[in-house]
């Protein structure tokens, strides 16, 4: 359809008495579009006009049908089929679409606009990954800075709570500090209970976030751009760090991680729409506003109490280490770390 422009310029070209073949030629439209144009004798578009159906007159009925379906166009369809109103299935889904019969009206999603120090954001992803010539399917974690988008990630074979504060510690550790607020999901590992800004973490996570001075904050439900940071990061490490790289296990994996991280925060990034910028660069004027670390990281372990078996071994994850013969029978305390497993005698 021609816009207003060319539709005005048809019409001026025709009070000055060129033919519609010229006309044509000049505004780039056909000679009966110019015509129409002409006999109309009218710039403004019209509006288009939707073909007629059998639902024209059926609005309020179809309404209450979705009301009565609870949503479901395919027994509001059998409905109307019913009652003699006999249109494709088609039809019907676009007639609901335009009078916004179950249809969402999307908000504009807006952006959002990070100050130095004030949020760093932390999401998970599966991965499969080839380590060790065998296929794994792996959880990365990672963590960005909002202002300076300085990212830092990492793979764990399994993802808890343990796992989690193990990251988020070797984190805040990689950028010297951690900002106000770390945005999050609505997921059990981090969360207690309660979602959005009702989210209450658990308890170990919580002391963790008190020991380093920042607070766990999750988006609302649906509103999955407000950790977009933490998320766009996952198809780069996908598309940009697995190909084309061997690893022999986790260890070697995460040391090639680590290394492509401090790559790729020292070179240009689109961070800011079209403009290039350094993450590192950037991070030279976020480092003074970020909270101090503690002057003391404890390391990171959880504790398990087994009782030795008759052959010396305690379980743990399915996995079997031997103790001391002596300890047979005996209550050990187990501290695991992501490195080792330590035994100790128990009381």
């Amino acid at each position: 359809m021609l816009d207003l422009e060319t539709r005005t310029a048809i019409l001026r070209l025709h009070a000055e008495g060129h033919g519609a073949r010229a006309i044509a030629r000049a505004v780039g439209a056909s000679r009966n579009a110019v015509r129409k144009v002409v006999r109309s004798g009218r710039a403004e578009v019209p509006r288009m006009q939707g073909r007629e159906t059998a639902l024209d007159g059926e609005l309020n009925r179809v309404r209450e049908l979705h009301l009565e379906c609870k949503g479901n166009q395919v027994r509001v369809h059998e409905k109307l089929a019913d009652a003699g109103v006999e249109v494709a299935y088609s039809t019907l889904t676009a007639f609901c679409r335009r009078h916004l019969i179950g249809v969402k009206v999307r908000e504009p999603v807006g952006r959002y606009e990070y100050a130095p120090g004030k949020e760093m954001q932390h999401d998970t992803s599966p991965h499969d990954v080839l380590i060790g010539r065998r296929l794994r399917r792996v959880h990365c974690a990672s963590l960005v800075l909002g202002y300076s988008r300085r990212i830092f990630a990492q793979v764990y074979p399994r993802w808890t709570r343990f796992e989690c504060r193990a990251f988020l510690t070797e984190a805040a550790l990689y950028h010297d500090g951690v900002t106000e607020r770390c945005t999050i999901d609505n997921r059990s590992v981090i969360r207690l209970r309660g979602t959005g800004a009702l989210m209450v973490p658990a308890p170990e996570m919580a002391a963790l976030a008190a020991r380093f001075g920042f607070a766990f904050g999750a988006y609302e439900l649906g509103d999955k751009n407000r950790n977009a940071l933490a998320e766009r990061n996952f198809d780069y490490i996908e598309n940009n760090f697995y190909p084309g790289r061997f690893f022999d296990d986790f260890v070697d994996t995460n040391a090639q991680l680590r290394a492509w991280c401090d790559r790729v925060n020292g070179k240009p990034r689109r961070l800011w729409g079209h403009v290039k910028r350094v993450p590192d660069e950037l991070y030279l004027a976020e480092r003074p506003t970020l909270r101090r670390l503690p002057l003391h990281v404890p390391e990171i372990y959880e504790l398990h109490s087994r009782l030795v078996d008759v052959e010396g071994y305690i379980c743990l994850h399915t996995n079997r280490y031997s103790v001391p013969g002596r300890l047979m029978r005996r209550r050990v305390e187990v501290r695991e770390t992501l490195a080792l497993v330590r035994v100790f005698l128990g009381h």
